[in-house]
């Protein structure tokens, strides 16, 4: 989850707020409409954000990691989450649908090729997007690496960070019976999934809960509930795609496949103690890959609004306008 405490520190490094020159609700089938906007210099150096979730879609914020004068920032709101609609749909709504919608937004914007930068769950599909269109990304600049594999899910969902955190993961299982709690995704998802909107937003405000919790490694002040409505889109889309496995063919899938990208040069910011998504997955992507730079981030958690994270991102997109120049 990209919301979390920290971000008035880390607000000293970002770009000052910009409002969109475009806004749109682009029309992409399936019953679906996406929200996209773009910022910035409407003939700069395009970048994509792609948010992390799935179902966190984009926030102001997102908007002031690049330098206004030199990038043309294209964001979207993936499908069923943020301003898209249906709000919370899953149907229709998988991995290669988002891959989809991305090159249909880059064609549409008459943009030949982009940065692709995306953080958590917005790293995952970044990796995927580029290894289904390796000619379209330039750059990829990642943070808080997930990879979608089964090892992570456990390390999350089955209890793994829960012994860093058991006064949370207590809050997390105990709302699940005794006999369920082996398998946390699914006993969630049938809850979710209910049909009651009021029993699903009770189970996907836990479910944020849980995730919020862990997101910073410092929190100055206790972490609330998410609105309902924020909730409930965001943990049903999450559930959908991890009881999934985000819609691969395999296990291990972005790695096995990362010949496909290693023409193409990666910046790779990863929090030290980041208990979302471990940084052993970071690591694991990065090695070997002669054009990655790994830059592991030290007292720093998951967040995108941790501040030293914050900084790394903006001097590393600043570090690229001499490049696209």
């Amino acid at each position: 989850m990209d919301r979390s405490s920290g971000q008035n520190r880390a607000v000293a490094h970002l770009y000052p707020p910009i409002d969109p020159f475009d806004q749109q609700m682009l029309d992409v089938g399936d019953g679906h409409r996406i929200y996209v906007e773009q910022c910035g210099n409407p003939e700069g150096i395009p970048v994509v954000v792609l948010h992390g979730g799935p179902g966190g879609g984009c926030s102001p914020a997102m908007r002031r990691y690049f330098d206004p004068t030199t990038y043309r920032i294209v964001l979207f709101d993936q499908r069923g989450c943020g301003r898209s609609r249906p709000h919370a749909s899953v149907e229709n709504n998988t991995t290669w649908h988002l891959i989809r919608d991305i090159e249909l937004i880059r064609a549409r914007f008459g943009i030949d090729k982009w940065i692709v930068f995306g953080g958590s769950w917005g790293a995952t599909l970044s990796l995927l997007y580029a290894q289904s269109h390796p000619d379209r990304a330039a750059h990829l600049v990642l943070r808080g690496v997930f990879l979608m594999t089964q090892a992570e899910l456990d390390w999350f969902y089955g209890g793994g960070a829960g012994q860093f955190f058991p006064e949370q993961w207590s809050k997390f299982a105990d709302l699940i019976p005794k006999e369920e709690q082996g398998d946390m995704i699914a006993a969630y998802q049938r809850r979710l999934f209910s049909g009651d909107i009021q029993l699903e937003s009770r189970y996907a405000r836990a479910w944020a809960g849980w995730e919020n919790a862990l997101a910073a490694l410092t929190v100055s002040h206790p972490v609330g509930d998410a609105p309902a409505e924020y909730a409930r889109a965001f943990a049903r889309l999450e559930n959908h795609y991890f009881t999934n496995q985000g819609f691969l063919e395999s296990d291990g899938q972005i790695l096995s496949n990362r010949e496909a990208i290693e023409h193409i040069p990666a910046v790779i910011v990863q929090g030290r103690y980041d208990m979302i998504c471990p940084p052993i997955s970071a690591y694991r992507l990065a090695d070997g890959w002669t054009k990655a730079d790994l830059r592991m981030i030290k007292a720093s958690g998951h967040a995108l609004s941790e501040p030293a994270i914050t900084a790394e991102l903006v001097r590393a997109m600043d570090d690229l306008r001499t490049v696209y120049a």
